[in-house]
């Protein structure tokens, strides 16, 4: 009988390409990668693995293997979520990861929620944004993500990905109070040439997509500013030092010497809970329940917003 535990190691060797990578992710060492291989070897009496220069590759055994161990994989976890359904009991561990502004300011109170509904559930969180979250999700290291998806840049969730709609959030232009712009209620985007900015990192959904925002309004952007919180930019913008653009869902109070102005066009996204389409555990349903609510507790005018 194939053990399952090994079968599902061998897939994160398929899919991510290295003894290391897969032990990151499982959280195991490489030399305990390397001993479920070895042993699911000698259950089935064939070779998996084999070694090529500095690292490893699949064998064609082991990729056709990989590949129907991934459905094996989610036929299991289906079967799972429904024998867990018959009973409807919420106890277990349940696995959340949200972007930085949700992390902050909602998830703390469905996690209190959720603790308080269910004694036996155990609750962990880990906070990253959507391209961190999402291949948790598929590799079910994550039960439950919160992610955002600008309108302006949305992303393509894979298809064993199921969404479900939390949040409407909007970002605002943050100035300096002394800026031209600053006293006008409405500013466009395609006035905001020779700007500095303060943004995330490089690489990141965010800056890629205020870099994208801009630039389709004919703006190349200047960001000399990149660090990886709202905060921190508002106190950029607050010494004068740049521009700025900060979702209402962060809630940070507006620095004396900034100005909050609207955009034209408005800056949206959606803030989106991602599951496994074959993970339809009461846990999963319990803690999608107490997304629901505590996004739904977010009053309007409670965050940041135009004339804070």
């Amino acid at each position: 009988m194939m053990n399952v535990e090994r079968l599902r190691t061998l897939c994160m060797v398929a899919e991510l390409g290295s003894l290391a990578a897969a032990a990151a992710a499982l959280h195991i060492t490489p030399s305990g990668v390397s001993q479920q291989l070895s042993r699911l070897e000698k259950e089935l009496g064939i070779t998996v693995l084999e070694r090529q220069g500095r690292g490893v590759r699949l064998t064609d055994a082991g990729t056709l293997l990989a590949h129907r161990g991934h459905d094996i994989l989610s036929r299991l976890e289906r079967a799972e979520s429904e024998v867990a359904s018959l009973h409807g009991d919420v106890v277990g561990a349940l696995r959340l990861g949200a972007f930085v502004s949700a992390s902050r300011t909602v998830l703390p109170r469905a996690v209190a929620t959720l603790r308080d509904r269910y004694t036996q559930l155990d609750i962990t969180l880990t906070e990253g944004e959507a391209e961190v979250m999402i291949p948790r999700v598929l590799r079910r290291q994550v039960d439950l993500a919160v992610v955002d998806n600008w309108s302006t840049l949305p992303m393509e969730f894979p298809r064993d990905v199921k969404t479900d709609f939390l949040h409407q959030d909007v970002a605002d232009l943050a100035l300096p109070a002394d800026h031209p712009l600053a006293e006008r209620a409405v500013v466009r985007l395609d006035e905001l040439s020779g700007i500095t900015w303060a943004a995330w990192n490089e690489g990141t959904e965010f800056h890629d997509w205020l870099a994208q925002s801009l630039r389709a309004h004919g703006v190349e952007p200047r960001i000399d500013f990149r660090v990886a919180d709202f905060a921190t930019h508002l106190e950029f913008v607050r010494r004068g030092l740049a521009a700025a653009l900060i979702p209402r869902l962060a809630g940070l109070a507006t620095p004396d010497d900034v100005r909050i102005v609207t955009t034209e066009p408005v800056l949206s996204r959606e803030v989106l809970a991602l599951s496994r389409s074959d993970n339809d555990r009461p846990t999963v349903r319990a803690g999608l329940a107490a997304l629901g609510d505590a996004f739904a507790e977010i009053a309007p005018g409670s965050t940041t917003s135009p004339g804070a």
